[in-house]
């Protein structure tokens, strides 16, 4: 059976990768909608390949720009509006499975419509699920829904730990990271660091936000979180391995541990969420070991990469700890790029909000919304003071 797609953020890098997985599998996957925020230009390359049923862009320009370059839409092709009829596609029957490669808090409303709705959602947006794991998990248990993560290194622990009947055979959940491109730099030169630097990652070819969080680690306080609410173990630990090839591994209580290995390509965990149970074709190059020199691994410096441990910090606080992390970070991202603050400031001011916030329960969206509001405004309060 050709199983139906929405695809979420589809000229995003994540997006682009999907998109490119379905051309190695027409056979078997078609596209009902493609979302984007404002690249109208990729949007247009997307719809004449992929025939989508819908089609949807957030910003207004670009909506207009791509109705003026596209002419009259093809007769199968609808120009969604708004969230309103986003959120009655993702509801459809027509649509097996949600990707969502949304960037940001932005992909929660959507991705909880798709859990809602009783979706098969591959989820790459690991801001949603860091603010809200808890409640989508609850959500997709009430309505027979799958989260099946596609970043590489959850990807990566899923694969592991199939055929793993006993969750209490496992130690501990290891993920894996690059270090980003400061790895070998001295901490006392990271004043200095340009957000030009900070993009430049040495492994993975990734958008602005997600490289200079892997720059800071960022990626692997979330990714921390992220692993919690996804396989129930809090027992997380992160390895820095420059190399790329191990993408995380699962050790378990025989002292035996279990890891992934494939060349560092979105693909290969995209066609994995995909197509499981069964393997698909991913278009990917496979792993050459004779070309392999040397796979090494260290521990992280936490001088150098301070984030790491406000993961465990809000693994303990809980509520919208989360939600106040998140917020700030996109937040402070964002100036960083802009030059407004320095490569030192995302931290301190992260850390800065999160001492000095009302943590509280979330019992809905309502609440991570408020808490994503204030802290948000917190943190653009200490920006423009700098």
């Amino acid at each position: 059976m050709i199983k139906n797609l929405a695809v979420l953020g589809s000229t995003g890098s994540v997006g682009q990768s999907t998109l490119e997985v379905i051309r190695h599998n027409k056979d078997k996957f078609k596209i009902e909608l493609l979302l984007a925020n404002s690249n109208f230009q990729l949007m247009i390359d997307q719809y004449h390949e992929f025939n989508p049923k819908f089609v949807y862009l957030h910003d207004d320009g670009a909506k207009n720009s791509f109705l003026s370059q596209v002419g009259n839409l093809k007769p199968e092709t609808t120009l969604l509006s708004g969230q309103e009829e986003i959120q009655e596609v993702l509801k459809s029957d027509n649509v097996h499975m949600v990707v969502a490669a949304m960037v940001g808090v932005a992909g929660l409303i959507p991705v909880y419509h798709a859990v809602k709705s009783g979706k098969h959602v591959l989820l790459a947006n690991k801001e949603s699920y860091v603010v809200a794991g808890e409640l989508l998990n609850n959500l997709s248990k009430e309505n027979q829904s799958t989260i099946f993560p596609i970043d590489s290194e959850h990807s990566a622990i899923h694969q592991c730990l199939q055929g793993v009947g006993n969750k209490d055979s496992v130690s501990r959940l290891i993920l894996t990271g690059s270090g980003g491109p400061f790895l070998n730099k001295d901490v006392n030169d990271f004043s200095s660091i340009t957000p030009a630097e900070a993009i430049a990652h040495p492994v993975w070819s990734m958008g602005d936000k997600i490289s200079v969080d892997s720059s800071t680690m960022m990626n692997k306080c979330l990714e921390i979180i992220e692993a919690r609410w996804l396989f129930d173990n809090e027992n997380i630990d992160v390895l820095i391995h420059p190399e790329g090839i191990i993408h995380s591994l699962v050790e378990f209580t025989d002292n035996s541990i279990i890891a992934q290995l494939s060349i560092p390509d979105m693909k290969i965990p995209i066609a994995y969420g995909l197509g499981f149970p069964e393997k698909i074709n991913s278009g990917s190059k496979k792993v050459n070991f004779e070309e392999l020199n040397n796979l090494s691994f260290r521990k992280p410096d936490v001088n150098k990469f301070p984030s790491l441990e406000l993961a465990k910090d809000c693994l303990k606080e809980g509520g919208t700890s989360f939600t106040v992390l998140n917020a700030v970070n996109e937040v402070c991202v964002e100036s960083f790029l802009k030059g407004q603050i320095g490569y030192l400031d995302i931290y301190k001011i992260i850390s800065d909000i999160l001492d000095k916030s009302d943590i509280t329960e979330v019992k809905d969206l309502d609440d991570i919304f408020e808490a994503d509001t204030k802290s948000r405004r917190a943190a653009l309060d200490i920006i423009r003071l700098n």
